[in-house]
């Protein structure tokens, strides 16, 4: 499968992107997997990095919801909670977006590759080249492409001060729509 590149004049390049970033749209997006899902509806996936459990629960819930239901989900899949998201999406046949804080990878995880091969996984990065690794700035970079992607956004925990704050600003300005997660679930105990 080969990488494609979309600049600001081709016409697979998000309309989306242009209208709520401006001028800070990315000049370049490189793709690797199915970009048909550029166009079609879909649900941005953000978590902090610690989260309590019944929230962790509920996400994972709520994955398997998007997964049963055929939902497209875009997220960058970084935290714990959003990498275990991933793994129950990938069980379904929904397509998924996978936006990486730094270039896309040569070789991709073996899990990705059945869903990439059987055209339900996208990969998508704004850097062409590098960095090879993610960091702050690029997460932060990488977050606000995803949530200007996105029809809507679901956030099952966001750490008071943290770093999805700033993010949250940008989503109310662009008055994106919320879903609003569901009372955290209790971790079932065993019994004596």
């Amino acid at each position: 499968m080969n990488t494609i590149v979309f600049n600001l004049a081709d016409t697979q390049y998000p309309a989306r992107l242009r209208q709520r970033l401006g001028s800070a749209a990315p000049p370049e997006l490189t793709a690797l997997g199915n970009p048909a899902f550029l166009s079609q509806p879909m649900t941005a996936l953000f978590c902090s990095a610690r989260c309590p459990g019944g929230t962790i629960l509920s996400a994972y819930d709520q994955a398997a919801h998007w997964r049963d239901t055929g939902r497209c989900v875009i997220s960058g899949f970084h935290s714990s909670v959003e990498k275990e998201c991933l793994r129950i999406l990938l069980r379904g046949s929904q397509p998924v977006i996978i936006c990486p804080a730094r270039s896309i990878p040569t070789r991709p995880p073996p899990e990705w590759r059945a869903p990439m091969s059987e055209g339900r996984l996208l990969l998508l990065s704004f850097f062409k080249d590098g960095p090879r690794r993610p960091t702050t700035e690029t997460a932060q970079r990488r977050n606000t492409l995803v949530a200007a992607l996105a029809d809507d956004v679901y956030i099952p925990y966001a750490s008071p001060g943290g770093h999805l704050q700033p993010l949250l600003q940008v989503i109310k300005l662009w008055a994106i729509p919320v879903i609003p997660p569901p009372p955290p679930r209790e971790p079932v105990t065993p019994r004596q």
